[in-house]
Formats: structure tokens, sequence, C-alpha cells
């Protein structure tokens, strides 16, 4: 009895005794959670995950989709040349371009911090990032042009050379081919058959120029004779509307101004003069028999800049328009970097003696290395996708030596050959490839979040 009451006092106690504690959720069920997910996993699945899943699966099939061929796509695009050259474009893109959109992007962060009008720089740079690339690849279509009239590129080159150096002012001028004619062209420039003597006119016509191409005031004119020196016209030997005779300076013809005249005695430069505007020249202080010499330069066609959008030049040229176009973009995120270093340890360096670019070396870019790794990794993967600027910019006869993955794709599937085959399975290859630097932008964020 004694033992029965203690049970029961026992389970009297532990009945009476309070539930134990259980975990109070705040917040609606996760399952409601999952009701609010249920839109964008849908969207997600089906603008992301089956193309992928239904791309590797075309990959491996012919261009009908009929016929299993394996990794026969795959292996398609490491043999065929063109292939090799599109990968080979692909790394120089990877190589070059983000590390260049990264160094100026910083340059011109650093530099807005030091200049009054910041703010209006800042939106000048970044201004191009509120054009389309399909827009930006048509501006740097014109910019590239090869005629310095239109292209902006070749404009200022041509600018600049002039400066420092003279072109040809009459390409395709020649003498006659004659022998009658006092001149003749030899190795490019045009020289007497004679020797002159001083006190003797030397005639030096020329033909194979328009008479318009002149300006109108170049009136040809003989020069006086029995003047000391040597004395002589060079000029157009075309009499508009016909007449005249050969090798003699007639009315209505026209001289050649600025053109490059030397004197040679023994093979050996003794003067230089320029023609006049109505084409005559002289050398008054030389004595004995000399060979009059209009040198090659004077008929050599004037620069006009670079071939821009040539097979040697069209990968750089795209690539310049890809930096002035994502510039703006690394500069804002580098800026705003730059605004959270704290100043404390930027004025402590200085205390201590050291100069801006030991700062700059060993504090700013330390502090500043997550922005810039961010910066860089996004734009390693903008080059890998890159497809508007290449489209546009490169002209239909050099696009296989400015081509990419991501235009080889859209050639392939949708550009004429119809390949889908093919174009699927460059698609995986450009994922595989875009991957690894999306995992490592995702990972950096969440340490950055952590």
């Amino acid at each position: 009895m004694t033992g029965q009451s203690a049970d029961s006092t026992t389970t009297g106690a532990a009945a009476g005794s309070p539930p134990a504690a259980r975990p109070v959720r705040l917040g609606p069920s996760p399952r409601l959670a999952l009701w609010f997910l249920l839109p964008a996993l849908i969207l997600l699945g089906a603008m992301v995950i089956y193309p992928i899943v239904y791309s590797i699966f075309r990959s491996l099939f012919d261009t009908t989709g009929t016929t299993f061929v394996g990794v026969d796509n795959y292996v398609a695009i490491f043999t065929d040349s063109g292939m090799l050259t599109t990968i080979r474009n692909n790394l120089i893109w990877v190589a070059v371009a983000p590390a260049l959109v990264t160094v100026v992007g910083l340059i011109f962060a650093v530099l807005t911090e030091r200049i009054r009008w910041a703010t209006a720089f800042k939106l000048v740079v970044f201004m191009p990032m509120a054009v389309s690339l399909m827009a930006s690849g048509v501006i740097f279509r014109f910019v590239y042009e090869q005629d310095p009239d239109r292209g902006v590129a070749n404009a200022v080159l041509t600018s600049v050379r002039d400066v420092f150096a003279s072109g040809g002012g009459f390409p395709g001028a020649r003498p006659r081919e004659n022998e009658r004619t006092p001149v003749v062209l030899s190795q490019g420039a045009v020289v007497t058959r004679q020797p002159v003597s001083p006190g003797q006119t030397v005639l030096l016509p020329l033909v194979g120029l328009r008479p318009d191409a002149l300006p109108a005031s170049a009136a040809a004119k003989t020069p006086g004779q029995g003047t000391p020196g040597i004395h002589g016209t060079v000029w157009l030997d075309f009499t508009p509307g016909g007449g005249g005779a050969a090798d003699a300076v007639d009315a209505g013809e026209k001289g050649l101004p600025g053109v490059t005249v030397e004197a040679l005695r023994n093979g050996t430069v003794a003067a230089t003069t320029t023609t006049a505007a109505d084409g005559t020249f002289s050398f008054p202080g030389l004595t004995g028999e000399h060979v009059v010499r209009l040198p090659q330069d004077n008929f050599a066609a004037p620069f006009n800049g670079l071939a821009w959008l040539g097979p040697a030049l069209i990968t750089p040229a795209i690539i310049g328009a890809f930096i002035w176009v994502w510039a703006g973009f690394a500069m804002v995120l580098i800026a705003a970097g730059l605004a959270a270093i704290p100043r404390d340890a930027l004025e402590a360096a200085r205390i201590d003696g050291a100069t801006e670019w030991q700062v700059f070396r060993r504090i700013t870019i330390p502090l500043l290395s997550p922005v810039l790794l961010v910066v860089f990794v996004t734009m390693i993967i903008n080059t890998l996708k890159v497809f508007d600027l290449v489209f546009v910019i490169a002209p239909g006869s050099v696009q296989p030596q400015a081509n990419v993955v991501a235009l080889e794709m859209w050639r392939v599937s949708f550009g004429g050959a119809g390949d889908h085959g093919l174009g699927s399975a460059l698609a995986i290859f450009l994922l595989v490839l875009v991957l690894p630097f999306m995992i490592l932008n995702i990972r950096r964020f969440r340490r950055d979040q952590s």
C-alpha cells in the first residue's frame, strides 16, 4: 500500500507539472513563404533552367535534331579553324578589356576626388551607360571610318601627323613618257634629263592631275631669264579646253604650289627650296651644273589614318569602344569604394612621410581591392558575353577576324546556317566559361555580407 501510494503521488506530481517549453515561432509559417517564392521559381525554371537543360540535350544532336551525334558538336568547336579564331579572340578580350576598364575606372575615380567639377565629370563619363550597346556600336562605326572627313579617329590622327610631317600634295602627278620631255621619272622622283647651269630656266612639266584640284589662283608663270642662279617652274602641262604646246607654259595652265625642289651636285643635295603659288622656284646662290629633282614625297598619297575596321585592328578597335561604354560604370563603383576608405589612415601615412604614390600604392589599392575585384570579375563576365559591339562595328568582310563566341553562336544558329546543334553546343560552352566567374562573384558578395 505504501508503494502504491508513492507511485500515485509521483504520477500525480508529474501530471500536475507544466508541459515542457516549446520554441515559439515569430511570423508566418515557412510554408507561406513558399507560396510567395513560387512565381519566382516558376519564372526561374521557365527562363533559365529549362533553356539550359534543353540546350544541353539539343547540343547532342545534328542540324536537323533527329540524329544523335554525341559530343561531335563540342569536338567541332576545338577543331574548326574559324572556331579557334573565335576562341582566340575571346581570350584576347578576357586578357585585355577587363584590366583596361578597371584601370581606367580607377584613374577616373581618383581624379574626380581632385577636381572641382567632379559631379559634372562623373556625369559625362557615365553617360555612355545610358546608351544601348547597339547605339554605341553605331557611334563607333562612324568614329572608325577610314575617311578623315567622316571618321573622328582618323581625323585626329591626320591632324596630329600634319603638325609634324607634311604629306604628299600631288599624288599621281608624273612627267610625260616621251623622249622630248625635259624631265624623267627615276625611282619615284622626277629629275631633269640633263644638268642645268646658273642663268638657265628649268621647266618641269607634269601631268596626271585634275586642273580643278589646283587653286584657281595658281596660274603658272615662267621665271625671268638672265638672273643669277638656277630658276624654274613646276606646273600642270595641260590646257583646259585643248590647245597649247607640250613642255611649254601656256595661258590657262596652273603651277603646282608647295612642291619641294632639290638641286643635286655629284649625287648630293646642295640646296632645297619650295615652289611659290605660281609654281616657280629659285636657287639664287648656286654655281656650276646641277641636276634638279622633285623628291618622291611630293607625289606620295597623303596619310589618311589607320584602317581601324581592317582585319589587323578590328579587335583592338572594338575593345576601345567597350572601354568607352563601361569605364563610367567602373568609375562609379570604385569612387564609392574610395569614399568609404577611412581618411585617418591616409593622413597618418602622409604625416609619417609617405609620398602620394606610396599612399596610393600601399594603402588605397589594398583597401580598394574588394571593389576592384568585383569590377574586374564583372567585366570578365561582360567580355565573355559581348555581342552587340562586335556585330555592329565589324564590317561583314572582317567579322570572321573579329568573331567572338556569343556572336558565333548567333551566326551558327540564326545567321543563315541554321545549325541549332552546334549553336546549342556553343551556348553551353559559353555558359561553362561564365559560370566560374559568376560563382566567384556570388561568394564574394556573401563574404562581404557575413
